[in-house]
């Protein structure tokens, strides 16, 4: 069966650590993302790229930076992808720093259908702008639930808020957390599959993270690159070598 893949690339590193992935979209089409797809029995809709942003310093917010930069990136983010979902497409978005997983979550909220969020990454982002170090990059997920002490510029993207439930993320394969975050998360009891457990059974994990989803109408896959070993796939902006 062909299905329809809306392709959407947001070339921002606005809420990284760093310059450079605002230039992982062109990459990715450059090597042959779009004919791999088609390979794969997928017709592709290539939406194209919004307007980009590349990283710098921002001192005017040294704990939130660029934060302006981040909503407009996110809203763009957002409309690509709901109008993509409006048409019956599945949609690939293209990052780009996390903080585009807000403007996917906020799109996916745009009609009736239920959305589940699994989370694939080595961090949990369940950091706040003031509890950080400036980079906005690990507080998405922060700020999909509406914690205290986020930006409202972003928990408050979507058509409601909190975006999202605790309930309605599941965590695949963290390991990198914070002693702040660790409270966060027994405190909300969010659900957690750790890197252990998917290095000691992947296809046990995945079939366990599979049957989550099937509660959700609609169902979205973070992927940060950072959850792979570095040495194995070096393809991220983080250098934490094996801990993949």
């Amino acid at each position: 069966m062909i299905r329809t893949l809306g392709l959407v690339g947001a070339p921002s590193s606005a809420g990284a650590y760093a310059p450079g992935q605002e230039k992982a979209p062109a990459a990715f089409r450059r090597h042959g993302l779009v004919s791999a797809l088609v390979e794969s029995c997928l017709h592709v809709n290539d939406r194209g790229d919004i307007r980009g942003f590349r990283w710098r310093p921002d001192p005017q917010r040294p704990k939130a930076m660029n934060v302006d930069e981040v909503r407009r990136v996110a809203v763009a983010v957002a409309d690509r992808v709901g109008d993509a979902l409006a048409c019956g497409e599945a949609v690939l978005m293209l990052g780009g720093d996390c903080t585009v997983e807000l403007g996917t979550v906020a799109g996916a909220l745009r009609d009736d259908h239920s959305v589940g969020l699994v989370y694939i990454d080595f961090d949990v982002d369940l950091n706040v702008p003031e509890t950080s170090d400036g980079a906005l990059d690990w507080t998405g997920v922060a700020h999909l639930l509406d914690l205290p002490g986020t930006e409202a510029a972003l928990s408050g993207l979507g058509p409601r808020r909190p975006m999202l439930a605790p309930a309605d993320i599941l965590y695949f394969a963290a390991d990198n957390i914070t002693p702040a975050e660790a409270k966060t998360v027994d405190a909300l009891d969010l659900e957690r599959i750790g890197l252990a457990e998917v290095r000691a059974d992947p296809v046990g994990a995945a079939r366990r993270a599979v049957d989550w989803g099937t509660r959700y109408e609609r169902l979205l896959i973070h992927l940060d690159v950072d959850v792979l070993s570095f040495t194995d796939f070096p393809i991220a902006e983080n250098v934490r070598r094996c801990d993949g």
